[in-house]
């Protein structure tokens, strides 16, 4: 097995900046923090990294990310979590900074979740894997 890289990428600031770029997501809080005075109703698409692992032989960054998808409304809320899932998925086979983007798979999503930090947030989550060639 081959020693992983002395930095790996910052996968959440990569993502957020692949959202922050998506037209469909104009307007939107897009960051790895909920901002503050944020109550959950706003529009924002909160990123999270939840795991992963590395590939050592393949030298393969394979981190699972969360979105915490908020809206003023249901409705809202599940069309931001389209709109977000969309943009990562179409990084497939793009450069990202330094590293090139050999996959991307759905794990879970969009799906409902109440929310009990925000009780009047509107909120769905979606986990999407993504394959981060690290050189």
């Amino acid at each position: 097995m081959t020693t992983p890289p002395s930095a790996f990428p910052d996968v959440e600031k990569l993502v957020v900046d692949v959202l922050k770029a998506d037209p469909a997501l104009a307007g939107v809080t897009v960051a790895a923090q909920a901002p503050a005075g944020f109550d959950g109703t706003q529009s924002a698409v909160l990123v999270n990294r939840r795991g992963g692992a590395w590939i050592g032989d393949l030298h393969v960054d394979k981190p699972l990310i969360e979105f915490e998808v908020y809206g003023p409304t249901k409705t809202t809320a599940h069309v931001l979590a389209n709109a977000a899932r969309k943009a990562l998925l179409a990084t497939i086979g793009k450069q990202l900074g330094a590293h090139f983007v050999s996959d991307v798979e759905e794990q879970d999503g969009p799906r409902w979740m109440p929310d009990y930090l925000y009780r009047g947030a509107n909120r769905y989550l979606c986990v999407i894997q993504l394959s981060l060639n690290v050189f």
